[in-house]
């Protein structure tokens, strides 16, 4: 298994939300999940990291939910970016929580190391994909695609 994100955008009130699968692995674990967000989100994560890092204790998060009882969401999604040492060495945390009482609950979190020139094709790929011209996309430490899923298969 390698380090991979998979995302398959399935229309859903465009353009304003977004219905998103992600595959997702670091290699050593992966997984599957969806939720739902604004359409805009991908433009915020694609700013986040294009750039990414911009001095070598850079982090960039992007969150939507929660995993407190007291808010009521019915998942929780994390995707940080953070330098790994002086160097700005890279990571991608990925942690998703489904929210849901024991014995149905499902949470996964893990990272996926990443030079920052990767992680900034990555934003690339984001800005493409904020289009919703394009149904999915794929990426790895080294290579990218975007279009559909099929095509890629």
């Amino acid at each position: 298994m390698s380090n991979y994100i998979r995302i398959e955008r399935i229309p859903y009130e465009e353009p304003y939300h977004v219905q998103l699968v992600w595959n997702v692995s670091n290699g050593s674990v992966s997984t599957c999940f969806e939720y739902y967000d604004k359409a805009d989100s991908l433009k915020e994560i694609a700013g986040g990291l294009e750039n990414f890092p911009r001095h070598s204790s850079d982090v960039f998060l992007y969150e939507i939910g929660s995993e407190k009882p007291e808010d009521n969401f019915a998942y929780y999604f994390r995707l940080r970016a953070f330098t790994t040492d002086s160097r700005s060495s890279s990571a991608l945390q990925i942690r998703f929580s489904n929210n849901r009482d024991l014995p149905y609950r499902e949470i996964v979190e893990f990272c996926i190391e990443a030079e920052p020139a990767a992680i900034n094709r990555l934003g690339k790929l984001f800005r493409e994909f904020s289009n919703l011209n394009q149904e999915y996309m794929a990426w790895s430490d080294t290579e990218s695609f975007i279009g559909r899923k099929y095509e890629y298969i």
